[in-house]
């Protein structure tokens, strides 16, 4: 990815663990500001105390590109002075603790806002709301309580991280402006939960399901079965659609009421149920089609 100056000369420093809190520094990063990570000690045999570096090694090197990462024990004297020597030069502290460890580690905004004033802050949180807030969870359970997991199938992503990396690294500059206004540092929040919910918006707002012209009611909006394997077609403005209708031999204006009906599902559906992927990419290109045949992930 292109990294881009927004945030250079901006010192950025994280607590967090995991993916939400890597992802969001990885992005900061590739804005140009200088990064640094302050783990606890490794374990024995181990380069890293973030469970990501042992649930997956190759996803911890390629978030960590370019971050500058130490190691303090911030239960000890030694471990607090190494951070309050970061934290002087400073611009943003991110953590993932809940609010309870904040206070425990003396990394609380009402501490740290008083030692050091310029000094911006991003909290990571699992859930904002007041009720569930320190409650433990992770992204399958956010994502599960926005109703973004089936019953009886696993996520395709880690939603609720990546969504949260995404908030996280937006507050920072939210809170980087706020401080060019105001003269003094600010604190902001991010929900896991609340990403969740943001990704899970469409659903709920019916475009996705199955009843939603972009969860398989329009025609031109759905994955197929092809005659090698499946692909997914995203005709849903009506000169895509009209495209689409007339290389399957359609007659059909591509407008969404007529994309609706069954029979053109069904012309459709027959005629690529003959087509390999190969023709399908080659035709998409001809005849400005979007569309992508998927790859087989058990070949």
């Amino acid at each position: 990815m292109r990294h881009h100056p927004t945030l250079q000369g901006i010192r950025v420093l994280s607590l967090a663990l995991n993916l939400p809190g890597p992802a969001a520094l990885l992005r900061c990063h590739q804005m140009g500001a200088i990064c640094t990570k302050l783990e606890p000690p490794p374990p024995e045999h181990s380069s890293s105390a973030d469970p990501m570096a042992q649930y997956s090694p190759a996803a911890y090197r390629e978030l960590h590109q370019g971050v500058r990462v130490l190691h303090a024990n911030l239960k000890t004297e030694e471990g607090q002075l190494l951070l309050q020597q970061e934290l002087l030069v400073t611009d943003v502290l991110i953590t993932s603790f809940r609010p309870g460890a904040l206070v425990k580690l003396g990394v609380d905004w009402e501490h740290l806002h008083s030692r050091y004033p310029q000094l911006c802050m991003v909290r990571i949180q699992g859930d904002l709301n007041a009720e569930a807030a320190g409650q433990p969870g992770h992204d399958l359970t956010y994502q599960a309580e926005a109703g973004l997991v089936s019953p009886g199938h696993m996520p395709t992503s880690l939603h609720a991280d990546m969504a949260g990396a995404l908030s996280a690294a937006e507050a920072l500059l939210q809170a980087l402006l706020e401080r060019e206004r105001s003269g003094t540092g600010v604190v902001r929040d991010v929900g896991l939960a609340q990403a969740a919910h943001w990704l899970a918006q469409p659903l709920h707002w019916g475009l996705t399901t199955p009843n939603g012209d972009v969860g398989g009611a329009h025609a031109g909006y759905r994955v197929y079965a092809t005659a090698d394997g499946h692909v997914a077609v995203a005709a849903l403005e009506p000169h895509f659609a009209r495209q689409l209708c007339a290389l399957a031999g359609v007659e059909c204006d591509g407008s969404v009421q007529a994309m609706r009906a069954p029979a053109v599902h069904a012309q459709i559906a027959r005629f690529l149920q003959t087509t390999a992927g190969t023709d399908l990419e080659r035709l998409s290109v001809e005849k400005d089609i979007p569309l992508h045949v998927l790859a087989d992930r058990n070949k």
